[in-house]
């Protein structure tokens, strides 16, 4: 069985609204005596839209109504209908995310898109879903090394640290090309991001809104901009303004990084040397791909091209891979269905490291969901080892609950998703470890990555299994 489905990607990011189409092909990989499971097959990118500035009423405020007109006109040129599209992914990224009417306009464009996934992506799920789409994580395998891609948009700079093609680590600045925005006719500028204003008032350069726009001023605004994404990745040592530019954390120091990606638009800047028109978006985007494209990033780092730049966000969105569960399960509560779950995926090295390791990663690793530094229902995915004696599933449960104390503060239910055949077992301590206080649900046999979502429906065959939907953003990589 093979079926063909259309798929649309749209990301309404700091500086850029864009659309992506794509035709997803499915097909039933199992054999015809065995449950059916549903995969991925092919992937055909088929339209790209007009990238367009993202319409703002103010500075604080997404014009919804223009955004919506933009995404009408692309399925228009597309020649697409809402009905024709089965499947995707409607996500707000970078400074755009914090504006005051971002998931207004979300649950507004997600009725008119279709019922798949839509996401608010907080700073470090945008530096995943970036990295990924970069194909980043296809260069950290591929090499056996550390690769970090800085996704430089038009607010923030998102880094992802991948190594052995799994993620390591994540960091967001806010730095970002239009973050001074100059009128292209007049050269006035008319907007100055307050923390950069701060970062050149310290290398003692003043700049107003109002006044003429002076190349020379700009460009050591941005060579400065560029030194703390040097500092980010520890080619430089970090100083005081690294830690004023932070979004919300930064990558550790001390990996030995070895190759670097760039994405975002003003990739663009870094990887091609057309730097003939500074102001051309009026902004400060090309200037500061210049400066990059000097530094000491690409100087002491390897470079090598990313799969996508300005589209590495979203470039074909949403697809369903449809699974079952196994049949060893815990639910102590019937809360299906669930939809649009988001995964966090421990890292092989997380549980390599033991149970402290693992309890240190989820706490830590929950972060990247934070939005407003308000966390948000997750679910917990491990791989966990086959076949645990009763001490070491007890010390299991322990850790998973100590690591979410986050979630279980909000009254969120529990969701773990294991690939190993233990969950019943897991669960079941899991929900007397925390005194049948909480709704636990555990499920196995299903195989999730950073950056997917998942639905879960309702129980079948007398409540032994459930049906599991899987909505991974397709990347090209």
């Amino acid at each position: 069985m093979r079926e063909k489905i259309l798929s649309v990607g749209i990301d309404i990011g700091t500086s850029t609204t864009q659309l992506v189409f794509s035709n997803i092909t499915i097909e039933n990989t199992a054999s015809s005596f065995t449950i059916p499971r549903i995969k991925i097959v092919d992937k055909e990118l088929i339209y790209r839209s007009s990238i367009h500035f993202t319409p703002l009423t103010t500075q604080t405020k997404i014009d919804g109504n223009k955004v919506r007109e933009i995404i009408e006109i692309e399925y228009k040129r597309a020649g697409v209908t809402p009905n024709d599209v089965k499947t995707g992914a409607v996500i707000i990224t970078g400074e755009t995310a914090r504006k005051e009417n971002a998931n207004e306009v979300l649950q507004n464009l997600s009725g008119f898109a279709g019922d798949f996934v839509v996401a608010t992506a907080g700073p470090d799920l945008e530096s995943i879903i970036a990295g990924r789409g970069a194909g980043a994580d296809k260069v950290s395998d591929e090499k056996n090394a550390y690769v970090v891609n800085i996704d430089i948009g038009g607010g923030t700079s998102n880094l992802a640290l991948f190594k052995n093609g799994e993620l390591v680590d994540t960091g967001c600045l806010d730095i970002g090309g239009r973050l001074i925005k100059i009128d292209k006719d007049t050269k006035k500028i008319y907007y100055i991001y307050p923390k950069i204003k701060k970062l050149a008032e310290s290398i003692g350069v003043k700049i107003e809104v109002g006044d003429t726009a002076d190349i020379d001023k700009i460009r050591k605004v941005a060579r400065a901009m560029t030194k703390i994404l040097e500092e980010s990745v520890s080619v430089k040592a970090r100083t005081p303004i690294y830690e004023e530019l932070l979004t919300n954390k930064g990558i550790k120091d001390g990996y030995n990084i070895e190759y670097i990606t760039f994405s975002g638009g003003v990739a663009d800047y870094v990887y091609n040397e057309d730097y003939s028109d500074p102001f051309k978006y009026g902004d400060i985007g090309v200037i500061l791909g210049e400066e990059i494209a000097k530094s000491d990033l690409v100087k002491k780092l390897k470079v090598k091209s990313a799969i996508e730049t300005i589209r590495a966000t979203v470039v074909g969105a949403g697809s369903h891979t449809t699974d079952i569960s196994g049949s060893t399960i815990t639910y102590t509560d019937d809360v299906f269905p669930i939809k649009n779950l988001p995964i966090l995926k421990l890292a092989a090295e997380d549980e390599a490291g033991g149970f402290d390791s693992i309890e240190r990663s989820i706490r830590e690793k929950l972060k990247w969901f934070n939005l407003e530094n308000e966390s948000q229902q997750v679910a917990v995915a491990i791989k966990a080892f086959k076949s645990p004696s009763f001490e070491e599933i007890q010390m299991l449960a322990r850790a998973l609950i100590n690591g979410m104390t986050e979630l279980l503060k909000k009254g969120y239910p529990i969701f773990i998703i294991v690939e190993n055949d233990i969950a019943k077992v897991l669960g079941q301590t899991i929900y007397r470890q925390l005194n049948k206080s909480s709704i636990v649900v555990c499920i196995d046999s299903i195989k999730v990555e950073n950056g997917d979502y998942i639905d879960i429906g309702k129980p079948l065959v007398n409540g032994k299994v459930v049906p599991v939907v899987i909505k991974t953003l397709v990347f090209n990589s």
